[in-house]
């Protein structure tokens, strides 16, 4: 079951690295392209700032999930590095584990109800002619990605936790 989920793990992170590479390259691009048609030929093309602002939450999202695949998300260490014995460090890993369940589920309330609102008021991004939750959806990956990391770290916190009581 665990090389399972270790594959899931590198094929998510795979796809993940793919999709950073493709939006950066999309967001600068259309930024480039937007700044000198607009500096040399005093045109504006339509759509241009639409899709660097679409590729850029799936930007920013992609990258997130990635940041807390590797616990390096909004990562303050002191107090952990401060500690002198496994056994706290394990339940500082408890604590952090529990916050990030607690405030992705807040977060998970959020999208929900703005994925709800969406779908009884559909609307299309105008000039790309896209439906507004394709914008959206990045929002879910992250839900949903959140959520996993930080049930992996959860049970990598209690797993530790029992270890350490096991032998003492």
């Amino acid at each position: 079951m665990l090389r399972v989920l270790n594959l899931c793990d590198r094929g998510l992170n795979g796809l993940l690295s793919a999709l950073v590479l493709i939006t950066s390259a999309v967001t600068t691009l259309c930024l480039v392209v937007l700044v000198i048609t607009r500096y040399f030929f005093d045109l504006s093309l339509a759509g241009m700032h639409e899709t660097s602002l679409f590729a850029a939450i799936w930007l920013y999202m992609a990258g997130a999930v990635m940041a807390t695949r590797r616990g390096e998300h909004l990562v303050v260490d002191i107090l952990a590095t401060s500690l002198p014995s496994a056994r706290g460090r394990a339940w500082h890993s408890l604590m952090i584990a529990v916050i990030t369940l607690v405030i992705v589920a807040f977060f998970a309330q959020w999208v929900w109800g703005m994925f709800a609102w969406g779908m009884k008021r559909p609307q299309i991004i105008p000039v790309l002619n896209v439906p507004l939750w394709w914008a959206q959806a990045p929002l879910a990956l992250m839900v949903f990605a959140g959520m996993l990391y930080g049930l992996r770290d959860l049970a990598r916190a209690l797993l530790s936790l029992s270890r350490l009581s096991k032998e003492a």
